[in-house]
């Protein structure tokens, strides 16, 4: 059932789930001897920032632990569903084209981004004459943050089907970028007859890290280390990896936007469900059921992205044999059987964000030319 939520009651709904989530979640720290001191109550408190984050609480605005306070570029709605024993709310937006012409594209965002990223690409779809649904997943942006919570990417993919299925989508192209590319493909395994084409932006998940060396981090050093976030650290990290150096002012409002919800009364929360959300990725690769995907598929792939979960934690020897798109573009590209690959040479992590223009026609020709899957 979908239902546009009163944002004041929906705030208390979420305020009780949550809390008795934590209570659930502080239960289970205090019982295990070997858990972090710190961690417990961490979750039930916002712990005092360190020198960088005190120092990056003027450097922008505050925003509450679901974004409040940040604006969408189209009218947000919400999908009230039960999972795991608990009432939490999707945000997402449905963009109407002005001349529809019958197909549906769902955007699926990545980890350090929200379905407001997508905005450029909503405009350019709707222009076309898509209809375009982006929804935010469960602990991340504008939807519900649970403190305790099983993250797979199955369980993500069955939200999505679910919020679909309430709006009537029975049939969708299904685009994801980054780590919404490894939910797009398991989208796409687990409801093969219902998506119709597939596209993968830079998404990661292509290579097995832990098979490769990168060692397991674990959720409360994930935890710890997500405390530490800062605009000044986004910056950096997203200028090098999404961006390939270059940096221009439009970049700056998706690094506010992660950094304010850091700034706000929910860092804590934030904080908690960021490494829930790590941990999924870590441990849940993609690569080996590459070759099950049935439907047409396009990779659009920026070259000069280097991005790997846990990397800075390897040693030098494993952090220089992963991250390589070019190779790994490639190697997906010949693992699913009805697949075509665009290299952006020049381009990062972020190429629908560091290049719309080019970016924007390869999606746009592929679309208008890919067979469904029937």
């Amino acid at each position: 059932m979908i239902t546009i939520l009163n944002r004041t009651r929906a705030a208390f709904t979420y305020l009780a789930v949550a809390l008795g989530a934590a209570a659930l979640c502080h239960a289970a720290f205090a019982a295990d001897p070997g858990a972090s001191e710190a961690a417990a109550p961490a979750l039930l408190a916002v712990p005092s920032a360190d020198a960088d984050g005190a120092a990056d609480a003027s450097d922008g605005p505050a925003y509450g632990p679901e974004l409040q306070g940040f604006d969408y570029p189209h009218p947000v709605h919400d999908f009230a569903f039960v999972s795991q024993g608990q009432t939490l709310h999707m945000a997402y937006m449905d963009v109407q084209p002005g001349k529809p012409n019958g197909r549906t594209v769902v955007l699926l965002h990545g980890k350090n981004f929200c379905s407001a990223t997508w905005d450029a690409t909503i405009r350019e779809l709707s222009a076309a004459g898509y209809r375009v649904i982006a929804p935010d997943q469960i602990g991340f942006c504008k939807s519900s943050k649970p403190a305790a919570y099983q993250f797979s990417f199955q369980q993500l993919a069955r939200n999505t089907h679910a919020l679909l299925a309430a709006l009537g989508v029975h049939d969708a192209t299904i685009v994801g970028h980054s780590t919404g590319g490894m939910l797009a493909v398991r989208y796409a395994l687990m409801y093969p007859q219902e998506t119709g084409q597939l596209v993968l932006v830079n998404p990661i998940g292509l290579e097995d890290w832990k098979a490769k060396g990168v060692p397991s981090i674990s959720v409360e050093d994930w935890y710890a280390r997500e405390l530490k976030t800062s605009a000044a650290g986004i910056r950096r990290y997203e200028q090098a990896t999404y961006y390939a150096g270059q940096w221009r002012p439009a970049y700056e409002p998706w690094v506010q936007m992660l950094a304010g919800m850091y700034r706000g009364p929910g860092k804590a929360q934030v904080a908690w469900d960021s490494a829930l959300l790590y941990d999924m990725i870590y441990t849940q690769p993609v690569c080996y059921e590459l070759g099950q995907v049935s439907m047409p598929t396009l990779l659009l792939i920026g070259q000069k992205d280097s991005t790997a979960i846990g990397k800075d934690a390897a040693p030098a020897e494993v952090q220089a044999k992963i991250g390589h798109y070019p190779e790994l573009g490639k190697a997906a590209a010949k693992a699913i059987p009805n697949a075509t690959l665009v290299e952006f040479p020049a381009l990062g992590h972020a190429p629908q964000i560091q290049d719309p223009q080019a970016f924007h026609k390869a999606l746009l020709d592929w679309l208008a030319a890919a067979p469904a899957n029937r």
